[in-house]
This record gives structure tokens, sequence and C-alpha cells, in this order.
């Protein structure tokens, strides 16, 4: 006769409830997640251990009439792995994406997130996933801020209004003390001047927008990009401050020179180079890859020989004291950030553990006793 096994529900109020929005609390973990990462306890997917997920690729035209498209953010994903220390858990994240979503009233993603027993397999919690994506999703530039920005930086600029840069605008103020105001560039500038509106009474500071996007670089000390769609914001070399710290959670194209003239830093180069594995496998080549990917541009630099990819360092390796850090005030430093599975599971393994501690959500019966064990 098996156990009963249970799991537990947390619906999005409940996530709220468990802490989710703590930037705070979420960037301590996430920092805490690259410092395992650069101590190699951790497993993603594949033989190599360094895939984002398994993707659903869509291509313009199928076959049937009712299969999914290609379009703009257009997609679905498992994203699964391992992480140890603290966390010693396996999560898996599972998402659709279709820019498409925001004219029916819904995110342009819709996230699950599930824990389960790295022994048994048997599933500890299911949760909303979006705002634990969207959290953990904000903290990562908050955290390399931290380690990354140059001392007194004054002025943060944002490219791109949405809901995920407004993430990583409220980690990076959390996180670097000395910011003065922050300047928003975003191509609708009256939602611009809303969003500013709301992020003022979020972060306390003065919130600026600008309807160009090379006044908002020329400014900024720390500059965070996340915009979604086919079109990339372009940043010129010349409007690049001395020093600055350019964070890409979404896409931008940047011009050779400043590819060969700065530093590099990933959240976890490999992961980014199995994507060029991907692309390179793809019908359509590496195309399949650069409209979507944060490091597409590099990648196929890398690909064409334009660029050494072993001259990309890793910020978990910088947390873990294994490669040094900003080297001057004046080094600029461009970070790409793909988004690891293992920071779901990490900010979804703390939501989890302050919903046991807190009675938050509803226990569910996976089965009373087992069929299969009968």
């Amino acid at each position: 006769m098996s156990e009963k096994l249970e799991l537990l529900y947390l619906k999005e109020e409940e996530v709220i409830e468990a802490g989710v929005l703590n930037m705070k609390n979420c960037i301590s973990t996430i920092e805490e997640m690259f410092r395992l990462i650069g101590k190699g306890d951790f497993i993603m997917g594949g033989p190599n251990r360094n895939d984002h997920g398994l993707m659903l690729w869509f291509n313009e035209e199928e076959p049937f009439e009712n299969m999914p498209k290609a379009g703009p953010d257009r997609r679905f994903m498992s994203l699964i792995s391992y992480l140890g220390g603290e966390f010693d858990v396996v999560g898996n994240k599972w998402y659709g994406s279709n820019i498409e979503n925001l004219n029916k009233g819904l995110p342009r993603s819709v996230h699950t997130f599930t824990l389960n027993d790295k022994d048994t397999g048997a599933p500890l919690a299911i949760m909303a996933g979006n705002l634990i994506s969207s959290a953990r999703t904000g903290a990562v530039p908050g955290v390399f801020s931290k380690h990354l920005a140059k001392k007194e930086s004054k002025v943060l600029g944002a490219i791109g209004g949405g809901a995920i840069n407004q993430s990583c605008i409220d980690a990076i103020t959390t996180t670097v003390n000395d910011l003065e105001k922050v300047v928003l560039f975003d191509i609708n500038v009256e939602k611009g001047r809303q969003i500013a509106q709301k992020l003022e009474e979020q972060i306390n500071l003065p919130v600026e927008v600008v309807d160009d996007i090379d006044v908002c670089l020329r400014q900024s000390d720390i500059v965070t990009v996340a915009t979604s769609g086919k079109t990339k914001p372009v940043i010129k070399e010349e409007s690049i401050k001395p020093g600055a710290l350019i964070i890409l959670t979404g896409a931008a194209s940047f011009s050779d020179t400043s590819y060969q003239n700065h530093r590099v830093v990933a959240d976890m180069w490999s992961m980014h180079e199995k994507w060029l594995e991907d692309g390179l496998n793809h019908p359509d080549g590496i195309s399949s890859i650069t409209s979507w990917t944060m490091s597409g541009e590099l990648l196929e630099k890398i690909h064409n020989g334009e660029y050494d990819g072993s001259q990309v360092d890793d910020i978990g390796d910088i947390i873990a004291g294994e490669k040094e850090g900003r080297q001057s005030d004046d080094e600029v430093i461009i970070c790409m950030t793909g988004g690891l599975p293992t920071e779901d599971v990490a900010w979804g393994y703390k939501v989890y553990q302050n919903a046991l501690e807190n009675n938050i959500g509803t226990k569910l019966p996976l089965w009373d006793s087992s069929y299969l064990m009968k």
C-alpha cells in the first residue's frame, strides 16, 4: 500500500501573499544561486548541463491550418533544472508566449511552475509562475549591478518600460544606493509617462521620460534593456557613457566596435553557446535565434570568426571569486542575461517555503494510494 501523496497549489494571489514581490529577498536569493552556479552545484538540461530549455520551434508557414505559426514572442518552453546548496530541489517552468495575448487581456506569457523532490520525483508544489519569473528576471540585473556597476553610479537608464523592465528598475534601485534618477526611453512616449508616474511612487526616485534613446544613453551609468517585438533598440558606441554597465534582458543591436572594445559578462555563457548550436541546426540557420536572443548578434559574430567567445566571463565566477569584477571606473561592461532555469527554481523554492511556513495555499492529493502499487 503506497503512501498518500500531496502537493501544494498556489494561485497568483497566494504567491504574492508568500512574498514573491519582495525584491530585496529575491535579489539575495538570486545572488546565492549565481554563487552556486559559479561552484558548479547545479544541473540544467542536456548532456552538457547548459540547455536553457526545450522549445517548440514554429515556422511562418505550416502544413496544417491550426498549427501554431511563428510570430513575435511566439513560443512554448519547458525549463527544467536542479539547484543544490540550501535549495536541493528540482523545478520546471512551463510557459506559452504570444504578443497577441495583450489584445486578449492576458499577459504576453502565461507561466506555471512546479517543484519536485530530487530523489522520488514526486511533485512538491505547482504554482502560478508569472510573478516568480518576472521577479527573478528583474533581480538578475540587480545582482549584476551590485557586483559590476561603478561606484557612485547616479543615473539609471531604462530602454523599454514594460513589466519586465519595471522589475529590473525595481531591483537595480534596490541594490544601487547612490542613484539619483531614472531616465526612461520607450517608443510610446505617452505610455512611458504613465509608467514613469507609477515607478516614481514605487522607487522614490524621479523618472525622466525622453523620446530619444541617445539622450537616455549618454547620461546613464547603468542601462537596463528589456523590450519585446521584432524591432531591436540600437545602442550607438558614441552614445555609451564611459564606465557604463549595460544589462541586456532583451535584445539590442551594438556596433562591431562596442563588442571589440568592451568587456562582456554573461549569466552563463555556455547556455548562450547552446543557443548557437540550436540555431545552426535549425532549417533557417542562425537567423532563427538572432531576433529573440539577447546574445544572438554576438553569437553570429562568433560563428563568423569575428569575435572570440572565450573572452566572455560568467557572473557566477565573479561572485564565487574565480574571476575579477570591474577593473576600472571607465570600463564599459555589456551583460547578457538569458534567463537561467535555476533562477526560477531558486525563487520558486523560497516562495514555496514561505507558503509552507505561513500556511498559504491549498494541499491537493495526487493520490490516496497509487494504483500502480496495489
